[in-house]
């Protein structure tokens, strides 16, 4: 039976073509390793090199999930060019002459990606942190909302590959339309917005090194229908990794907004990922502490749950403005679950009026 359900993969996965080669996915051998179980339980590698679309893994998994017999599909993305230097283990084949370098050729020293000028993105503002659980994304999406609701015409790129958390927060999430070669962002409360989330399923995990974010980063920008924006908002995943120096090495970056709370462990995190866009030439903007403190329901007193002054302190030793505090209120979490940030479900409320008074000072900046 797994070889017959082997053989159905197999021709399954021949009818896709990559646009980019022009070629099938098992002639170009961009699939491999191909396992199959007896109770139909199919793994399966994919190379991508970093020029190839990266909704190519998702074509992949829903052409074996169609499969007669096919019960459970994994699909491992790997960089073709770390395949060709250290392939997975697989059975022995037949051996095939590699093409190698001229013994006479010049060594090449590899060429940082000169950034590109988008005007079209209006001011790209990375909205970052040094740790997770800070509420970033939160404070994104209500930035982006606020001053669209003043009549900018504001976008967001969701550049959280490893966790993109913007659908559920903007309360959108379907596949985009393509029109002419572009992806159609989505739009909810008067901001567009485009992330992987749209594109994978929700429990899939997205394997990938430094090439293949920087694709998918480099596709959002250029391949994305944004219109003529005045704000773009690219929230970041956590720390200094592979989408930060993609990023700054694909597009000119206005600059950044850094997200902590007043903790210590927080402040510390941050301070790395602020110094990590001033090494790159991308200014920080100012600070914004999250969860600052909670407004006592009997008193209205604010209640340092997490500390105080972390944020501040961090200000002062970049020499940065801190733009401003919101408090710790429930609401705005559930805001985030729902799809209804804070700055649309209670206007009115303190943690809604920190936001939008935030995205005054940043657009005052900018």
């Amino acid at each position: 039976m797994s070889q017959a359900l082997t053989a159905r993969v197999s021709a399954a996965l021949q009818q896709i073509v990559n646009p980019r080669t022009g070629e099938n996915l098992v002639h170009s051998e961009q699939v491999a390793n191909i396992a199959v179980t007896l109770d139909g339980k199919v793994r399966l590698e994919l190379r991508l090199a970093s020029a190839d679309d990266a909704t190519l893994a998702r074509t992949v998994r829903q052409a074996v999930e169609a499969v007669d017999g096919v019960t459970e599909v994994h699909v491992a993305v790997r960089d073709a060019v770390q395949a060709a230097l250290h392939p997975a283990p697989a059975a022995p084949k037949p051996a095939r002459s590699l093409p190698v370098m001229s013994e006479t050729a010049a060594p090449r020293t590899p060429q940082a990606p000169q950034p590109i000028e988008y005007p079209h993105l209006g001011k790209i503002v990375a909205v970052s942190s040094g740790k997770g659980g800070v509420g970033k994304s939160t404070v994104t999406v209500n930035l982006a909302v606020a001053l669209a609701r003043q009549g900018f015409k504001v976008g967001i790129l969701d550049a959280d590959i490893y966790g993109p958390n913007l659908p559920l927060m903007l309360g959108v999430n379907a596949p985009p339309p393509v029109v002419d070669e572009k992806i159609q962002p989505l739009e909810a409360h008067g901001v567009k917005v485009i992330s992987l989330g749209f594109l994978i399923e929700r429990d899939q995990p997205a394997i990938w090194r430094g090439p293949i974010v920087m694709k998918i980063i480099t596709q959002f920008l250029r391949d994305v229908a944004w219109g003529q924006l005045d704000y773009l908002f690219v929230d970041m995943p956590p720390g200094t990794g592979d989408a930060q120096l993609s990023l700054v090495q694909a597009a000119k970056i206005a600059g950044a907004v850094i997200v902590t709370t007043p903790q210590e462990v927080a402040v510390g995190d941050a301070l790395r990922g602020a110094k990590m866009f001033e090494r790159v030439g991308v200014p920080v903007l100012g600070i914004v502490e999250n969860m600052s403190y909670f407004e006592s329901p009997d008193t209205g007193k604010p209640i340092a749950i997490f500390g105080s002054g972390g944020g501040q302190r961090l200000a002062d030793e970049l020499g940065v403005p801190l733009l401003g505090a919101v408090p710790l209120h429930p609401p705005v979490g559930e805001g985030g679950d729902n799809g209804q940030p804070i700055v649309v479900a209670d206007p009115n409320c303190s943690a809604a009026r920190k936001l939008v008074q935030i995205a005054a000072e940043l657009q005052k900046k900018l």
